[in-house]
C-alpha cells in the first residue's frame, strides 16, 4: 500500500497522554506539545509532516462538554484544507463520547480524524502512549490514489482502529481500554498494518464538507434497574427543560411494562420530546416488539436505537435536536444510520 507524504495536524485537548514524569520528584506534569519530537523521536521516521496545536487550556476529559466539542470541530474546520488528516489526543474516560459527537458534527468528511490517548503518560517507562500516537499518525497519513485511505472519525487504541461512534470504554486499567462489539475493527496493527477495506466508511466525495455546531443540551439518561419506582421516574422526568430522553433498557430493549412507567414516557412522546431506547448490554441490538415487555414502548412512539452505543446515542440526540427537525422526521432520521453508527 503506497503512502505518499501527508500533512497531519496533531490536536491536544488534554489527558494522560500529554503528561511526562519529573524523575526527580516522581510527579506528573504537562509538557509543551511543540516539543513533541523531543519526547518521541521515532516520529521523525514517519513519511509525513506533523504540526501540533492545543486547546489554550487543556482539560481533564471528565470536564468535557459540548462547548469543547464545538471548539475542537472549529479547529478542524479552520485547518481542513491545510491538512490531509487529524489526530486528536484526548483523555480516555470520555473519548468515545467526544469522538462520537465529532462524527455527527463533521458531515461529508473525506479525511481521517483519529482519536487516541493512553492509559499511562508518555514519560512513563511502560507507557502505551508512544505506540498509540505513532500508529494513529501513520494511519491518518495513509494515502491511496492521491487521497486519504480512511475518511471518517475513528478511535485508535492498543493495536486496533475502530469506527469512533461504535466504541465504548470497557476497562480503566488494561491497555486494551476500548471495544467495538457491534462492528469490526477498521484496522489492526501488528508486524504490518492490516486495513479492513470492507469495514471502512465510504463518503460521498462530491458533497461539500460541512461542520455542525449546534448541539442541544438538557438531555436525560435513565438506566433501567430492578426496583426502579414511580417516585424516582416521575421526579427525573418532571425536569421542565428536558428536550430528550434516552432509556438504557434490558436485553433487546425491554423495560417494565407497568402502567405508571409507560404513562410517564407517553407524557413525553405526546409533547414531541423524543425518547430513545438503547440496550444497556455491551453488545447486541434493540428489537422492540420481540418480547411482550417492549411492545408498549413501540406503541407510544419510543424510538429504537437499534445497535447504537449509549455514547453515540447521546451525541446523535444532541446533534439532531440542534437541527430542529419535525417530530416525524426526527424519528425517521434517528433510526437511520447517518455515519455508520448503527445497522
Amino acid at each position: 500500500m503506497a503512502n505518499t507524504e501527508a500533512n497531519i495536524l496533531l490536536i491536544y485537548t488534554g489527558g494522560t497522554i500529554g503528561m511526562i514524569k519529573d524523575f526527580e520528584t516522581g510527579a506528573l506534569k504537562s509538557f509543551n506539545f511543540d516539543d513533541l519530537l523531543k519526547h518521541i523521536p521515532e516520529l521523525k521516521l514517519l513519511d509525513c509532516t506533523i504540526e501540533t496545536t492545543s486547546f489554550e487550556h487543556p482539560i481533564d476529559s471528565s470536564n468535557m462538554n459540548a462547548r469543547y466539542w464545538v471548539q475542537l470541530a472549529t479547529i478542524i474546520e479552520e485547518k481542513y484544507q491545510d491538512f490531509d488528516g487529524f489526530v486528536v489526543l484526548h483523555g480516555s474516560d470520555t473519548m468515545s463520547y467526544t469522538a462520537s459527537a465529532l462524527s455527527f458534527m463533521l458531515e461529508n468528511l473525506t479525511k481521517p480524524v483519529i482519536f487516541t490517548g493512553s492509559q499511562l503518560p508518555i514519560g512513563d517507562l511502560r507507557t502505551d502512549a508512544k505506540e498509540n500516537l505513532i500508529t494513529s499518525i501513520q494511519l491518518a497519513a495513509l494515502r491511496e490514489k492521491g487521497r486519504s485511505k480512511i475518511a471518517e472519525v475513528c478511535l485508535y487504541f492498543e493495536y486496533k482502529l475502530y469506527r469512533a461512534n461504535r466504541t465504548t470504554k470497557i476497562n480503566a486499567e488494561h491497555f486494551e481500554a476500548f471495544a467495538s462489539l457491534n462492528y469490526p475493527p477498521l484496522a489492526e496493527s501488528g508486524v504490518h498494518l492490516y486495513i479492513n477495506d470492507d469495514a471502512l466508511y465510504r463518503p460521498n466525495r462530491r458533497k461539500r464538507f460541512k461542520v455542525h455546531k449546534s448541539m442541544a443540551s438538557n438531555i436525560v439518561l435513565l438506566k433501567m434497574f430492578p426496583g426502579i419506582d414511580i417516585e424516582t421516574v416521575n421526579h427525573i422526568l418532571s425536569y421542565p427543560q428536558i428536550k430528550g430522553l434516552i432509556i438504557e433498557t434490558y436485553g433487546s430493549g425491554n423495560a417494565t411494562n407497568e402502567a405508571w412507567f409507560i404513562e410517564a414516557l407517553e407524557r413525553l412522546t405526546k409533547n414531541n420530546i423524543p425518547v430513545i431506547n438503547v440496550t444497556q448490554c455491551s453488545g447486541g441490538s434493540v428489537v422492540m416488539g420481540l418480547y411482550e415487555t417492549s411492545v408498549p414502548l413501540k406503541k407510544i412512539g419510543v424510538i429504537s436505537g437499534k445497535d447504537i452505543t449509549t455514547e453515540a446515542a447521546l451525541a446523535k440526540l444532541m446533534y439532531l435536536l440542534g437541527q430542529h427537525l419535525s417530530p416525524h422526521s426526527f424519528k425517521t432520521i434517528f433510526e437511520t444510520s447517518l455515519r455508520g453508527e448503527m445497522i
